[in-house]
């Protein structure tokens, strides 16, 4: 079937987002041979994992799974947090959000994006200094879709192989950060 035709037919958002995954690898672009190995203490992150949060929209049974993303050049990992009906959050809500890690070679810096699916995106430079100690900080370079002058934290304290503690972190502009949300994560596969 020619591209065209096929793009027209059916969800075309859709398959333009498959084409741009199939198709950005072939285009152009080199892939690191030692991709797998560049991600050392992030590494720890591959896998299944469940558990608990607690923070501004009550307590929460969380879901997430990070795997290698095309090759190796990248890390996804996909996140549900499920809370239940209760005081301080009457309604119940789910959130999702994906996050991607990638490496950006010309400022020798780990990056996190986050997707939300409140149509807002985070954008982390990972703080080195702490990551040979099992601790990930990430604070926030831009955040789509939200008030200027907001910033963001996220912290990942790999206390085992099989159990780490995510912290999100928050500013709202002239103001100091506060704790949102802290999930207790282990593994499950």
């Amino acid at each position: 079937m020619r591209l065209g035709r096929w793009l027209q037919e059916g969800e075309g958002e859709m398959r333009w987002t498959l084409l741009l995954i199939v198709a950005l690898p072939t285009v152009g672009f080199a892939q690191d041979t030692s991709a797998v190995e560049k991600w050392g203490p992030v590494s720890v992150l591959i896998g299944t994992w469940e558990g608990t949060g607690i923070g501004r929209w009550g307590t929460s049974k969380v879901f997430r799974e990070y795997a290698h993303l095309m090759g190796g050049t990248y890390i996804i990992g996909k996140n549900r947090s499920e809370h239940e009906r209760q005081q301080v959050n009457p309604g119940g809500e789910t959130h999702d959000n994906w996050d991607i890690f990638s490496y950006d070679r010309r400022r020798a810096k780990y990056v996190l994006r986050q997707f939300h699916a409140e149509d807002i995106t985070n954008t982390y430079g990972l703080a080195s200094t702490k990551l040979a100690r099992g601790v990930c900080e990430c604070e926030s370079e831009a955040i789509e879709n939200l008030r200027e002058g907001w910033r963001a934290e996220e912290v990942y304290m790999i206390l085992s192989e099989d159990e780490f503690i995510e912290i999100f972190l928050l500013s709202a502009p002239g103001e100091e950060f506060q704790e949102y949300v802290r999930n207790t994560f282990h593994r499950s596969e």
